[in-house]
C-alpha cells in the first residue's frame, strides 16, 4: 500500500514514518504549514525545516499553507492529502499521534471522506518503551521548543538521549507532564533517522525562553553526511 506520512518535523511523525515503511511503501511526506503559532493541529516550531528532512529521506514532499484558524485549518489539512493522492497515488495516512483524540478523530474523518486507510503505529504505545526505541534505532532528535514548568532554557537545543529520558521521567512524576510531551509539554525536531541519507547540522538557531515557554528556532542548517 502507498502512504503519505502527515510530517510535521517532530519524532512522532518521523518515527510513524519508520514504523509504516517497515510494512508498507512510503510514497511521499506532507506537511501544514501554519502561520498560527497556537494551532490547534499542526506543530509550527522549524516546519520549514520539513524540506530538508524530506531531501534526507529521499522522498518527494507535499506542502500546503494554512492560517491556522480552528477548524477551518482542516479543510487545508484535506487538500494537501488531496494532492498527495492525485500526484503520488496514495491510499493511505499516516500519522504520529499518541494521545490526542482532537487530532486523530479529525486526520480519520478526513481519510475517510477521502476513502483513504488512516494508520496511527503509536495510538497509545508505552511512552517509555517508545522513548527508549527512539533513542536506539539511531533517531537524532532535539528539544524545539518547551512550554511547561519545569523546563529552563536549558532544555532548548538539548538532545533526546538516555539522560534526556530519564529526567523527563522524573518531571512526569513530579510535576505529571507526559513523557513524549504530548500533551504539549514540549516540541521536538529530528535532525537524523535510521531513513536518512545524511543527517542535518544546525549552522546557526536562536533561542527565546521566558516563563517556562521558549522555542529553539533554527535559522540555518545544511544536509551533511553522516
Amino acid at each position: 500500500m502507498r502512504l503519505g506520512v502527515l510530517c510535521s518535523g517532530g519524532k512522532d511523525s518521523l518515527f510513524a514514518c519508520w514504523r509504516a515503511m517497515q510494512k508498507e511503501e512510503v510514497a511521499c511526506l506532507i506537511t501544514v504549514v501554519s502561520r498560527n503559532p497556537e494551532s490547534y493541529m499542526f506543530h509550527t516550531p522549524n516546519i520549514r525545516l520539513a524540506a530538508l528532512q524530506a531531501d534526507a529521506a529521499g522522498l518527494p514532499l507535499v506542502e500546503v499553507e494554512t492560517a491556522g484558524i480552528q477548524e477551518a485549518e482542516l479543510d487545508d489539512l484535506a487538500r494537501a492529502i488531496g494532492i498527495a493522492v492525485a500526484d503520488y497515488d496514495i491510499e493511505g495516512v499516516v500519522s504520529g499521534a499518541i494521545l490526542s483524540v482532537y487530532q486523530a478523530a479529525r486526520i480519520q474523518r478526513i481519510c475517510h471522506t477521502l476513502g483513504l486507510w488512516c494508520f496511527n503505529p503509536l495510538w497509545h504505545t508505552d511512552q517509555q518503551a517508545y522513548m527508549e526505541a527512539l533513542v536506539d534505532a539511531g533517531f537524532g532528535v532535539l528539544v524545539s521548543g518547551v512550554f511547561s514548568e519545569p523546563f529552563d532554557e536549558h532544555w532548548l537545543g538539548r538532545v533526546i538521549d538516555r539522560a534526556a529520558i530519564d529526567d523527563l521521567r522524573t518531571f512526569a512524576r513530579t510535576h505529571r507532564i507526559s513523557l513524549t510531551g504530548e500533551g504539549g509539554e514540549l516540541e521536538t525536531f529530528v535532525f537524523d533517522a535510521p531513513f536518512f541519507s545524511r543527517r542535518i547540522e544546525v549552522v546557526d538557531a536562536a533561542v527565546s525562553y521566558r516563563n517556562f515557554r521558549g522555542t529553539y528556532r533554527i535559522r540555518n542548517a545544511r544536509l551533511v553526511e553522516k
